[in-house]
């Protein structure tokens, strides 16, 4: 079936519970994406058709989490491309708003604040970056809320559908706020995470890659060779090295390093045990961030014994 493109919330709800409704679905998925779509979101689509009878994209570039005018700019818009893609996956709408649909008093005077999660790593490096994409990610969870356009008696009848939204792993601190913001305020969804997406010499998928020349993207390939090393040996039960692994990064001269860490998945804070002698044991997430010339980049791999 053809995706349909709607731009309001009212059509939204009116559309996703007519596909509902004649489905007799008990199932609906939400993916929030900024557009510039790539395999990576493919793979996002892919597995909630795969979860879910009524499937809905997002497709709306935020403002709030832009500290640059200037890269808000720059962020590619190719909605006739990112429609096409979401087809392929099989997703039944994609809602792509306005600014004046999504914030209609103007910049909220109210938003959603990431608190400690949201100051440390990309946070950092990117002030007030979290609490604008928090802020939205609400409003997009609460847009597909299932059976908002049912009538009170359907409702009544056969329940609420499950509802579940699909986040990217590789936006490792993103996944961890929006599933403690879920927690926290008691949201209706289940947050549903799904493996980075690669090419196949390990590079993570991004829509930022667009902008390495071929050069860069060479050199960026170290982040992934940093993290598979250490990886490989939590996998062997090793002590992790880091300072190693940082070290390899820091001798490929177009990339600039600007954190590698192994955190824990859930608060993000660095193991208290520092692994460098000690054989690696347990759950953990190493993450990187780079600037690969004028482009900056992130990665993540779980780490298990």
């Amino acid at each position: 079936m053809p995706i349909k493109l709607v731009t309001t919330v009212a059509d939204l709800h009116t559309e996703s519970a007519r596909l509902l409704a004649s489905r007799r679905g008990t199932s609906q998925g939400l993916v929030p994406t900024m557009g510039a779509l790539h395999q990576g979101h493919a793979a996002l689509a892919r597995t909630a058709v795969e979860q879910n009878d009524v499937v809905v994209a997002t497709i709306f570039v935020n403002p709030l989490q832009f500290g640059d005018a200037t890269d808000l700019d720059r962020y590619p818009r190719t909605l006739d491309a990112d429609l096409a893609l979401l087809e392929g996956q099989g997703v039944d709408l994609a809602f792509a708003p306005s600014v004046d649909e999504v914030y209609p008093g103007g910049t909220p005077l109210v938003r959603i604040t990431s608190g400690v999660l949201g100051e440390k790593w990309e946070g950092a490096s990117r002030p007030g970056h979290f609490d604008g994409a928090l802020t939205v990610v609400a409003k997009l969870l609460h847009y597909g809320i299932p059976g908002a356009g049912l009538p009170a008696s359907g409702v009544a009848e056969a329940g609420l559908p499950a509802y579940r939204a699909y986040f990217g792993q590789k936006d490792a601190q993103q996944l961890a706020l929006v599933r403690r913001m879920v927690a926290d305020l008691n949201f209706p969804v289940e947050i549903v995470a799904v493996p980075t997406v690669r090419a196949v010499d390990g590079l993570a998928l991004s829509s930022r890659n667009r902008f390495l020349s071929g050069e860069e993207r060479e050199a960026a390939l170290v982040l992934f060779r940093a993290l598979r090393l250490l990886e490989e040996r939590a996998k062997a039960r090793e002590p992790l090295d880091l300072e190693s692994a940082q070290a390899m990064v820091e001798s490929q001269p177009l990339v600039g390093l600007d954190y590698f860490d192994v955190v824990d998945p859930a608060t993000l804070e660095p193991l208290a045990e520092n692994c460098r002698e000690t054989p690696f044991r347990g759950e953990a997430l190493a993450l990187i961030a780079a600037k690969v010339g004028p482009v900056r980049l992130i990665d993540n791999v779980p780490l298990s014994s």
